[in-house]
């Protein structure tokens, strides 16, 4: 059975049995399939030698004693995917992180084709790792048996999987390379969920609505995203976005139209406030509408689109070469950004945001010549 961490002592405990450790592999369950307001609910810890523990965030809300461990260089913190559990860990907890290994860039840098977890445990151990709890609502206590078991599954072998692929790393010079995106990686800011007004025009098929029927989709998306707030559930557990363009193609007037529509049961339960809604949208002068704003594509010189192409080759080269997938060694980003700012020297380069140390002396004089 494994270790729980629920309490303040226990915690304190564990924190001081760390005294020594130089690795510690690190995973987190979170809820957002769930919850509108997405929590990380579960932190899996196994320190190297030590049997995984569970850290039990909805009984122990004070994490602050695991902060100094997080953000001290000389334990080395292995995650796999590290992005997602750096931002919402420093979003819920206010966790600084320093001495990441993160075994997913360390498989791209080593050329893996397939990243997963379940890929490279299985290429590297032979060990098969369920991912059927994927999908779990991780905020609901107790967890199964089955539940405890996927979790720590997933930090079980980190720690030997990252000292192995850092082994390897360091055998083709490529070790410093992984450093520095880990350490970029462990310096990303806290996730944050913003409303944005503009997101209905993302739905698919809201370029083909009218400007009243765009005008529904903007106020019904509105409604939506104040429901998921209120009620604290994910906005496709309201109402789907084919639901919500369905409403906007053919405006319901009636309880008898939104009987009519997708998921009509759901919308039935809000009929008067969802036919107040479309109610005003339809009701809005035409100077109110909102209309798709045209914007014309920038103009790019002649000499940029020729280094961009340049710069596509030359990324293709060394790709190859190294056996690495063509967007690590250089995003299309950076590509363009190259591109456009044309540098000739390499302090020039350096300003880049984002090209790192490792590409400048792998390419920057390849780079300069483009």
């Amino acid at each position: 059975m494994s270790a729980w961490i629920r309490t303040e002592d226990e915690l304190a405990a564990f924190v001081g049995s760390l005294t020594g450790c130089r690795a510690l592999a690190i995973d987190t369950e979170s809820d957002s399939l769930y919850h509108h307001r997405e929590k990380v609910c579960l932190i899996q810890v196994a320190p190297k030698g030590s049997p995984a523990q569970l850290i039990d965030p909805m009984a122990l809300r004070d994490l602050s004693p695991l902060g100094p461990v997080l953000a001290d260089p000389g334990v080395v913190k292995i995650l796999h995917g590290a992005d997602y559990d750096v931002t919402t860990l420093r979003r819920d907890f206010g966790f600084a992180f320093a001495g990441l290994f993160d075994t997913m860039l360390a498989s791209r840098f080593l050329g893996f084709t397939e990243v997963g977890l379940q890929a490279v445990l299985g290429a590297e151990f032979g060990v098969h790792i369920s991912k059927g709890g994927q999908k779990d609502d991780w905020s609901r206590r107790p967890l199964t048996p089955q539940q405890e078991a996927y979790a720590l599954a997933d930090v079980e072998h980190l720690v030997e999987l990252g000292e192995r692929l850092g082994t390897r790393l360091m055998e083709l010079g490529r070790l410093t390379w992984a450093r520095e995106e880990c350490d970029a990686v462990a310096a990303l800011p806290a996730a944050q969920r913003r409303y944005e007004p503009d997101a209905y025009r993302r739905i698919k098929g809201a370029s083909d609505l009218s400007p009243r029927g765009l005008a529904v989709l903007r106020d019904v998306h509105a409604w939506r995203e104040a429901r998921a707030n209120e009620t604290d559930r994910p906005p496709f557990k309201i109402v789907q976005n084919t639901t919500l363009l369905a409403l906007a193609a053919s405006p319901p007037r009636t309880r008898e139209d939104l009987a009519g529509a997708p998921e009509a049961t759901r919308l039935l339960r809000e009929a008067a406030v969802l036919l107040d809604v479309v109610a005003h949208a339809l009701a809005l002068p035409d100077a109110d509408l909102p209309r798709w704003r045209t914007t014309p594509r920038p103009v790019v010189p002649p000499a940029v689109r020729r280094r961009v192409e340049a710069l596509k080759a030359l990324r293709t080269r060394e790709a190859a070469r190294l056996g690495l997938d063509p967007p690590l060694v250089l995003p299309q980003r950076l590509i363009d950004k190259l591109a456009e700012l044309a540098p000739r020297t390499i302090e020039e380069l350096t300003a880049i945001e984002g090209l790192r140390r490792w590409r400048i002396e792998l390419l920057g004089a390849q780079l300069l010549a483009e």
